[in-house]
């Protein structure tokens, strides 16, 4: 009986312990993949080609040219205007996004080089209360537009977000004015503003400056709306296409210009910026 315990112990032993975090499942093809095969194809699921959500910082990486990013305004803040509160407080919530994402707001900006060619650059960052526009993500988007305007440089968007942050009410659906003007300034002189969509990209962005780019990209599958499919559905009381609100659907129907893997991004974009120069 002793020898049998033994046994059962040194095969219990021999058992292979996998760390954890070593696969990640695709959302898409629900496939289980070797983390370290995604993180080798740019976070591009080897499988399906599910491009899945990057930080601002991972992106800015893949298209700049290294050293290349002067920040623009990198200690701005929100404020809690409202003094709002749902499960907790605004300015808690705001601490606990700064913390987890290490970045102040959902949106990084500065003046960058591509290949060479100089650009101004603002990338959203979903992680970041879903990338939801406040006062901050618009005013830093404006900034942006008016140092492009300034330096008569393109202005390069990459957006990430859920819509507007309920949070910040009123100061947040104004900025979609705010930005939007400081778009069409870049439109009335000439500056070029290429705009890329990633996913998702909802709400007040996709009904603001993520939609005005003289050339709109996306990235594959990317979910790309106003209200979600679900809300739209319940309103107009009938069942929506098959893959309704992905970038695929809305080129087919003439409302974005191309669909670029993330591999021939920053490639893309620099050839557009050749052509524009």
């Amino acid at each position: 009986m002793a020898w049998f315990k033994r046994t059962k112990e040194q095969k219990a032993d021999r058992r292979v312990k996998i760390p954890e975090g070593l696969w990640v499942k695709c959302d898409n093809c629900k496939e289980i993949v070797y983390r370290k095969e995604v993180e080798r194809n740019l976070k591009v699921c080897p499988k399906c080609n599910y491009h899945f959500r990057i930080s601002a910082m991972e992106r800015l990486k893949l298209l700049i040219d290294n050293g290349s990013f002067k920040e623009l305004d990198p200690d701005l803040k929100s404020t809690d205007p409202l003094r709002f509160k749902d499960t907790k407080p605004y300015g808690e919530r705001l601490e606990e996004n700064r913390k987890k994402s290490g970045l102040n707001d959902a949106i990084i900006s500065g003046e960058v080089q591509i290949k060479g060619l100089p650009a101004a650059v603002a990338v959203m960052d979903f992680s970041f209360m879903g990338g939801s526009m406040g006062s901050v993500v618009g005013e830093k988007m404006s900034r942006t537009a008016e140092l492009a305007l300034a330096k008569r440089i393109p202005l390069i968007a990459v957006s990430a977000s859920g819509g507007a942050r309920m949070q910040e009410g009123m100061f947040s659906l104004m900025q979609m004015a705010k930005v939007s003007a400081s778009i069409g300034r870049l439109k009335d002189s000439g500056v070029p503003y290429i705009s890329v969509l990633t996913d998702p990209t909802f709400g007040g962005v996709s009904a603001s400056f993520a939609m005005l780019g003289d050339i709109i990209i996306a990235e594959p599958r990317s979910l790309i709306g106003f209200a979600g499919p679900r809300v739209i559905e319940q309103t107009i009381k009938q069942q929506l296409p098959p893959d309704f609100q992905r970038a695929e659907f809305l080129l087919s129907h003439g409302l974005i210009d191309m669909i670029v893997s993330r591999k021939d991004l920053r490639e893309t974009i620099f050839r557009i910026l050749t052509l524009l120069k």
